[in-house]
């Protein structure tokens, strides 16, 4: 592992990674994010647009697992039931899901007038993770528009750190928030890409394992000798959210085989899915549509499963570099109460030669 600077975050594994370093580099999809800050309110939203299209009327493979099963996420059981999305895909805090979840269902309306008329309902995807030591979470200030301005926002220009549903969030006692990687692997001899977004919002400092290096017990150990204070922390609780999609051509039961290598990727950087921790990971592939309205449906041929191994570990190394992006990228924020999240390197300003030297 080489850190030459704060911009440039270690890479993790061998394989190498997309032009863009995040979820973009899978084909067609997009990002975009709203970000609420101000004062005791540090939250937002942020919204996946799968395809350039209307999801509802061209829906994609999916599957989700719930590793740990804390949340309050919206729309898991039909995606579980049909594997298919058919709304974008959204972040924000707990208490948020609900004002988003509904200003999904009003988008789809508006471009499908039919839906719940002639045509069924639309389910709403939402997940979410508890912003509110630094959110002022009870004022629930996410509102409709925001998650409109973070579809408007969509872009293969993703950002990572303390942006959009990350704004608020912590990572192992830290700033957590937003993080992005790609991974790019041959199987069956095609070339295929992996791609990851987190919200992260997990874990405890002395956990925190970056590429291998034990860097969260370093700084906590100094930080107990500076004040000789314990080391103690107390459980690991809050939630990672973790978005993976692929190009390749893969069909619902293999998404779920996909989304489960992501918790992998998250042992690896020291969490241990806690009691109070939700942890759930979904999985969508590009390499096809399926029409709201048809009789049959035709898929290309797909990747057998003896060729998915590639893919396994794209997935698992995409979403431990993901969350090693969002605390490389997050900025320190101070929010309800006074609250405050040091960045990674705010905390850790000779961040660089511990880890070279742990090496």
């Amino acid at each position: 592992m080489s850190v030459s600077s704060a911009e440039n975050a270690p890479h993790i594994g061998a394989l190498p990674r997309g032009p863009l370093g995040t979820i973009a580099d899978v084909p067609g999809v997009t990002v975009g994010h709203c970000t609420l800050d101000e004062g005791a309110l540090q939250t937002g939203v942020t919204v996946i647009r799968p395809h350039g299209g209307d999801p509802f009327r061209d829906k994609v493979p999916a599957a989700v697992s719930v590793i740990n099963g804390f949340g309050k996420s919206i729309g898991l059981v039909q995606v579980e039931e049909l594997g298919t999305l058919e709304t974008p895909i959204a972040l924000t805090n707990t208490f948020g899901a609900a004002a988003v979840a509904q200003a999904q269902i009003r988008a789809a309306i508006r471009a499908n007038p039919r839906i719940g008329r002639e045509w069924s309902t639309v389910s709403p995807l939402v997940f979410e993770c508890n912003d509110g030591y630094l959110n002022d979470i009870q004022a629930m200030a996410v509102g409709p528009q925001h998650f409109d301005d973070a579809y408007a926002a969509a872009s293969a220009e993703v950002a990572s750190g303390s942006v959009g549903a990350g704004r608020g969030m912590s990572c192992f006692d830290l700033k957590g928030g937003m993080g992005n990687a790609s991974r790019v692997v041959e199987a069956a001899g095609q070339r295929y890409t992996v791609g990851a977004l987190v919200l992260a919002n997990f874990g405890r400092l002395p956990m925190l394992t970056l590429d291998g290096v034990p860097l969260g017990r370093m700084l906590s150990e100094r930080a107990a000798a500076t004040a000789n204070a314990s080391t103690t922390t107390k459980p690991e609780q809050g939630s990672i959210i973790m978005i993976v999609a692929t190009d390749a051509p893969l069909d619902a039961r293999q998404l779920k085989r996909l989304s489960l290598r992501a918790a992998a990727g998250l042992a690896r950087t020291g969490s241990v899915y806690g009691h109070g921790s939700g942890d759930i990971a979904l999985a969508f592939s590009t390499a096809y549509t399926v029409p709201h309205e048809a009789q049959f449906v035709t898929l290309p041929p797909l990747l057998a499963d003896e060729r998915l191994d590639p893919l396994f570990r794209a997935c698992a190394d995409s979403v431990e570099q993901a969350i090693v992006d969002a605390l490389w990228n997050a900025v320190s924020v101070t929010g309800r109460d006074g609250h405050r999240r040091l960045s990674l390197h705010d905390s850790a300003p000779d961040l660089s030669q511990l880890l070279n030297s742990a090496r």
